[in-house]
């Protein structure tokens, strides 16, 4: 039984590490650029090393959108309005991943 030329087209393009990696890189820029004007200033009670927490959390926190991208490949390969339903929804999630990571960083220390 043949149902004729089945071709699929792929799922996903590229790889997984190329959207994480983007995504982690632009929210240790913007963590960076954000502790960089307190970074000889720390309050006493803060511990001597308190930015190492929001520079791994929110990084991680970008890699998460960058993964949120990639899974949303396919409703942009469609085209037309599903491709800005993706590409709206891609930059919805990673603005509320990165403010989320950035309070949960921040969380004790700059942030109270």
């Amino acid at each position: 039984m043949t149902h004729g030329n089945l071709t699929t087209q792929p799922a996903h393009k590229g790889s997984l590490a190329k959207p994480m990696a983007i995504g982690a890189g632009i929210a240790f820029i913007l963590i960076t650029l954000f502790l960089f004007p307190v970074f000889g200033l720390p309050h006493p009670e803060w511990s001597k090393l308190w930015m190492i927490r929001p520079l791994i959390v929110v990084p991680l926190a970008g890699a998460t959108g960058g993964l949120f991208y990639h899974l949303l490949e396919n409703l942009r390969y469609r085209g037309g309005s599903k491709r800005v339903l993706a590409n709206v929804l891609s930059l919805v999630i990673y603005v509320f991943g990165l403010w989320i990571g950035t309070v949960l960083g921040l969380a004790g220390t700059l942030w109270h």
